[in-house]
This record gives structure tokens, C-alpha cells and sequence, in this order.
């Protein structure tokens, strides 16, 4: 199926008997194989007598060789797979055999992509970009305090330079235009982290997707906000760089470093919310982050401080 749809990646119309003859295959079994891209994979074909096949629009597939052109000073080697259950989980599957960190994968499509606290990424084929950087982390626990705000600034300043104006942060993990959810970042971390271990930094970002029935969110997209695709291997190239230049920051001076710039950004810096903790709600009003990247809130006039990743915070209707 990935042949054919290479084959029509371009967006023009093909007729059926030149891609089975492509294909080596006959007329029919094009037909079959289209409706599997359909169902499966959940693109658009416009038929039309006469004409052929096309794509609602046409897909530019992740490279790795111009992901690497755009950011020629990385050196991190980068897997690009069709189709997988996660990036996440492919990463932690090549630590456990053996590759050296730091290594970056990619997928055109996850087949079960996970965001915090349990839940599914959507993750349509050749549209958004499902991204996991693997590092080693080596001399203790500081390395690790506020590190996923780290990636929020680097997401959030990889779409502002890709056209996204209106991008922000929300605690802890994802990153919001209004109050639409544009990207989340989700980090899984194997071996010991107070000696040697790993981080998968997990990031998934909305670049093309126009429709998505199964998001039980608000959300939206790099090409719903900037109103024309977006070139992905540019987009991952720009991401890494940023990533890079907030790894060294971070690894330098810690989170505190980064605190007045992360609270800069952060979209509801003062806003009366409502922390979920399990089955215990507390409401309080948005001070910031503290030094290793934790929630301030004030709650009934006293400063409170909270970190884990089971926490949700929402936005109340007083804000």
C-alpha cells in the first residue's frame, strides 16, 4: 500500500491502469489497494472518471537526509519508520538493544501513540510529526529537574519560527494556541536516574491534521492557525536545533536558568485553575514555576507547591 501511495504522493491525478501497471498489478487490485488507504490510514481519494486517482492533497514524506541538511550542526542519526506503534516505545525497544544515545526517532504514523497519564495521541499518516530524542543522562537527578518545560520552550519557539505566532505554555507538558492544544510532550525514563540512565524526551505536534473525530480535547493545528501546510522535515530540522540550544542551557545553569523565560510564556501565568490529583481537586490562582520547574499556586492566600505526572490542570470559568 505504501508503494501505491508514494506513487500518488504528488497530488495529481493517476489513472488506475498506469499505477497497476506501476504496480505490476491489475486494474482491481489497484482499486482494493486504495480503499485500504482509505480505511487504514484514513486519506481522502477523489476519483474521478477519466481522470484516475489523487490525493485530497499532496504528502511530502519524512527524509532524513534533508531533515539532516537543515540542521547540519546535529549529529544525532535518526530512524524514520512508516509505521509503528510509538516512537516512544521504539526508542525504549533500541536502548534495550544497545544503540548509543543520543538518537532521534520518527514515524509517518503511530498505531498506538500515548500522551501523559494514559491517553491516545491521535496519529494520522503523513501529517504531524510523532518525534522521541534519546539521551543519556549521566551525574545525578539536577539534569532531570524541569526537563520537560526545557522541551515546551523548545516546541514553542520551533512553531513560532514555522508561522504559529500565537503559541503558549500550559503546565506541565503541553502547548496551547488560545486554548487549543497544538503539541504535547511526554518523557519516560529508563535505568537509574540518581547514576546513569536514559530519557526519551516524546514530542507529538498537530502540522497538517484538518479534521480528527476522535480527539476528546480541543485542538488544532500548525496548518489550521498558519493557513498553508507546513514542510514536516523542515519543521523536525528546526526542532532539534532548538532542542539542542535549550539541552545546553539547561545543562549548564539547571531549569533556574530557564524559570523567568518558561513563566514568560506560559499561558495562564495568573489565571484561577483548578488541580486535579486524582480524585482531589485544588483550586488556587497560577504564581509561576519554582527552580526545578514545579507548580506555584496560591491557595487561599498561601503559596503551595506541586510536581508529579499525574497532575492535570485546568482553566476555571473565573479566569
Amino acid at each position: 500500500m505504501l508503494t501505491l501511495l508514494k506513487l500518488l504522493k504528488d497530488g495529481q491525478f493517476h489513472s488506475g491502469e498506469a499505477l497497476g501497471a506501476a504496480l505490476g498489478v491489475s486494474r482491481s487490485a489497484v482499486w482494493k489497494q486504495l480503499q485500504h488507504l482509505e480505511a487504514e490510514l484514513n486519506l481522502p481519494i477523489h476519483k474521478v472518471r477519466g481522470r484516475g486517482y489523487r490525493l485530497a492533497a499532496p504528502l511530502v514524506f519524512l527524509n532524513a537526509q534533508e531533515i539532516s541538511l537543515g540542521a547540519a550542526s546535529l549529529a544525532w542519526p535518526v530512524h524514520i519508520f512508516d509505521s509503528i506503534d510509538s516512537t516512544n516505545a521504539e526508542a525504549l525497544r533500541l536502548i534495550g538493544a544497545g544503540s548509543a544515545a543520543p538518537f532521534v526517532v520518527l514515524a509517518e504514523q503511530q498505531t498506538a501513540g500515548r500522551g501523559r497519564r494514559g491517553r491516545k495521541w491521535v496519529s494520522p499518516f503523513a501529517q504531524n510529526v510523532y518525534y522521541s530524542l534519546v539521551l543519556r543522562i549521566e551525574g545525578g537527578l539536577r539534569q532531570l529537574e524541569g526537563l520537560s518545560l526545557v522541551v515546551g520552550l523548545a516546541v514553542l519557539q520551533a512553531l513560532r519560527e514555522s508561522g504559529v505566532r500565537g503559541a503558549a505554555l500550559k503546565w506541565p507538558n503541553d502547548v496551547l494556541v488560545g486554548q487549543k492544544k497544538i503539541s504535547g510532550i511526554l518523557l519516560e525514563l529508563v535505568g537509574d536516574p540518581a547514576d546513569i540512565c536514559h530519557v526519551v524526551l516524546g514530542i507529538g505536534i498537530n502540522v497538517n491534521m484538518q479534521k480528527a473525530v476522535e480527539v476528546d480535547q480541543q485542538w488544532t493545528s500548525m496548518q489550521l492557525e498558519a493557513g498553508s501546510p507546513v514542510d514536516r522535515n523542515h519543521l523536525v530540522a528546526r526542532l532539534g536545533l532548538q532542542l539542542q540550544a535549550y539541552l545546553d542551557q539547561h545543562k549548564a545553569a539547571g531549569f533556574a536558568g530557564l524559570q523567568d523565560e518558561w513563566e514568560q510564556h506560559h499561558a495562564w501565568q495568573g489565571k484561577s485553575v483548578s488541580l486535579i490529583a486524582g480524585v482531589n481537586q485544588i483550586d488556587g490562582v497560577v504564581l509561576g514555576v519554582d527552580r526545578q520547574g514545579a507548580l506555584r499556586l496560591d491557595v487561599g492566600g498561601v503559596e503551595k507547591i506541586y510536581s508529579g505526572g499525574e497532575l492535570s490542570l485546568r482553566l476555571r470559568d473565573d479566569s
